[in-house]
Formats: C-alpha cells, structure tokens, sequence
C-alpha cells in the first residue's frame, strides 16, 4: 500500500511518497500548480506502485479550500483514492510527533502521508455539479453582504457628520425613502432651501405614502436647526456611497435568483421547512454537500461546530461547556438563523424554545438547542429525501 502526502499551496504543491513498511519512495518531490506538475505526480506514484494497482494508493491532503480544487478533481479522475484532512488534526499530530518546532511544506507533506497510516476519514467523492453551484453562489453572496455591510457603515459616519439629527426622525437611515431623500438633498442646507411641496412630493413617493407634509415640515425643522456640516466632499461621498449600495443590492437580487433557480433543480426537503427559505436552504446544502458523508447527525452537529466541548480530568468533569464552533461557519450560521426563524413558525420547536427559556436559558442558548434539534430533523430529511411534516 502506498501513502502519499500533498502538501497544498497556491504556485506549487510539495509531495511525499511511503509505503506500509515506512520505506520513503520521495519526501522531496515538489509539482507545480500546472497539468504538466500533475502529471509528473501521477508519473511518480506509478513508478512507486509498479505492478500494483492504483487501489493500493491512498492519497491525502489538507482542506485548503479552493487552492486543493484542481489537483483533488485530478487525482479522482484518475481513480485515486482522496482523503481530505482536517488542518487541525494534521497540525497537532505533526506536533506530537517531535518537540522541535519545526514546519515546512516538506515536513507537512510527510507527516499527511503518515497520517495516513492511521486514519479513517471517507475518501473524497465529489458532490453534484447544482452543489457546487450553490457553495459558490453563497459565497459569493456573503462576500457581497459583507460589502453591502461596510458600505452601510460608511453612510451610517457620513450621516453622523452630516445631519447627525437625521436618524431620529426616520424609522431606519438605511431605508429606501431614506436613501433617495439623502441623493436628491444630502445635506440639512438642501433640504432647508427646497420648496416644501417639492419636498412632500419627494419622501411621499420615495416612501409608497408612508411620510406625508407633517413630516416633510418636521424635516425641515429639523434641518434648520442642525449642527450637521454641509460640506460639499462628504455629501458627494454619501451620494456615491448609497448608489454603490444600491447596485450591490441589485447584484444581490439577481444573485438571489440564480441561487432559487439551482435550489428549485435540486427539489429538496428542506423548503418544506417552515422558516426555511431559498437563501438559508441553499446555504445549508452547499455546506453539507452529499448527507451521506455523515453516519450519524452527531456528526452532522459537530461539521457544524455546534456539539458541546469536553473537560474532564481527575474526579472532575464539567458540566457547563461551550460550543466547539470548529466546523463551518457558514453552516453554524445558517442553522441559527433558520432556527429563530423555525421556532416562530412551528409549534414543536416553538414550545421547545420555551421550555428552554423556562429552564433559565439565555435567549441565545435556548436557540442553539433549537438549532441542534434542527440539524437532527434536517439529517433524516436529506438521508430520507422526505418531506417536513408538522407534529400536532
């Protein structure tokens, strides 16, 4: 049986090559990041192996995430079989193997592939093309949200400068009545000098008849008496600001339904969810990939970093522990918002988030119990392609 190591980097890749008797075939041996690298790899292994077939060869790698793409789609291509280590356990049996704080890609290398000996991870099988879609779809969503978000505080600065006034009238800055009042008069001195009809016109439109005259004298009261600064710089920043918001917010609605499109292919179980929409399911999905990779939803929670730490030593043994939070972000994240969302609609997960509160539970704690019920209802779902059926 041959183990071989890959040490993942973005220009080049360092490999090594052992065998089950601990004979080093190559520690040494570094690829570029090209077909041409991957072939002398796949060159090197048949060489290694001779005669024996390529099932004899169990490779490994680190999740590394879009750096391994290429080389694992690769190596599975080829009939290899691909094990996807978790950086974590390869940097702490890397250190227990010597006292000497050494690292280096070649090291790193050897130590995957002597990993290897030992381990039991599922070899890697890659999920369907509409998985793949959806990981990169959401993503990117949450990239874009990220700077929607900083965008959001920029206008948030600028209008504290500005008309720090402003906020106190309006249920939100960041609404859309808000946003074209700010890009026709960005400043107290404008809005000061516009005649009220055109004013009244202007937030009564903008705001679908929600804001009327009464406001729109409130608002200019309010303007004239403003400590704000009407500079001439900083109002041209707020109206970029806030159109750079609101293009991102149309590339997010397009995104939004392309993520429906590839969702509604899928026909999953988990938009039967109440609280479960195409957004969080398409997260959820992307993040899980095939369930079947998971024997158990005890595995399920801790991909999600949501299962309870351990600490015990001696006699004593903890029995207050928080979350692991080592599994995905993205998905801990989509399971706490479906969670909330879940509790408010159903009435089994609404009375189990009470009885958690009952027991004294921070809002925040019962609904990560929430969530940990909900990982459990979505893992029999997915593994038995059903739909959610209320319990009355």
């Amino acid at each position: 049986m041959l183990f071989v190591g890959i040490d993942v980097a973005k220009a080049k890749h360092d490999c090594c090559i052992i065998d089950s008797d601990g004979v080093i075939h190559t520690d040494s041996l570094r690829i570029s990041n090209s077909k041409k690298g991957f072939e002398t790899l796949y060159s090197s292994i048949l060489s290694a192996l001779g005669s024996k077939s390529i099932q004899n060869v169990k490779i490994g790698l680190e999740s590394t995430g879009h750096y391994s793409t290429n080389i694992t789609n690769y190596l599975y291509s080829k009939g290899f079989q691909v094990t996807i280590l978790n950086p974590l356990a390869t940097n702490l049996f890397r250190k227990a193997q010597t006292l000497r704080k050494t690292k280096t890609d070649k090291t790193d290398a050897k130590v995957i592939a002597t990993m290897l000996f030992t381990d039991e991870s599922k070899s890697y099988s890659p999920v369907s093309y509409q998985i793949q879609e959806l990981k990169s779809l959401t993503r990117h969503r949450h990239r874009m949200i990220s700077y929607r978000s900083r965008l959001k505080l920029s206008v948030t600065r600028l209008i504290d400068i500005i008309f720090p006034e402003l906020p106190s009238l309006l249920w939100s800055i960041h609404q859309n009545s808000s946003y074209a009042l700010l890009l026709e008069l960005p400043t107290p001195n404008s809005i000061c000098n516009c005649h009220l009809t055109k004013l009244t016109s202007l937030i009564r439109t903008a705001s679908k008849g929600k804001y009327s005259k009464e406001k729109a004298i409130a608002l200019k009261e309010l303007a004239t008496n403003s400590i704000g600064s009407s500079n001439r710089s900083t109002a041209f920043e707020l109206q970029q600001t806030i159109r750079l918001i609101q293009s991102i917010q149309m590339e997010i609605d397009a995104l939004d339904k392309q993520i429906k499109i590839v969702v509604d292919e899928l026909d999953t179980p988990l938009i039967t969810i109440p609280g479960i929409g195409y957004t969080l399911a398409a997260i959820i999905l992307a993040e899980i990939g095939d369930v079947k990779r998971f024997s158990n939803p005890a595995k399920l929670l801790a991909f999600a970093g949501m299962d309870p730490s351990t600490y015990q030593s001696g006699t004593y043994n903890a029995s207050k522990t928080p979350m692991v939070k080592r599994g995905s972000t993205y998905l801990r994240w989509a399971i706490m918002q479906a969670s909330r969302l879940v509790a408010m609609r159903d009435k089994t997960f609404a009375d189990y988030m009470a009885k958690k509160r009952s027991e004294g539970k921070h809002f925040n704690v019962a609904r990560c119990h929430v969530g940990k019920k909900l990982i459990r209802v979505i893992y029999y779902l997915l593994k038995n392609n059903t739909a959610f059926v209320p319990q009355i």
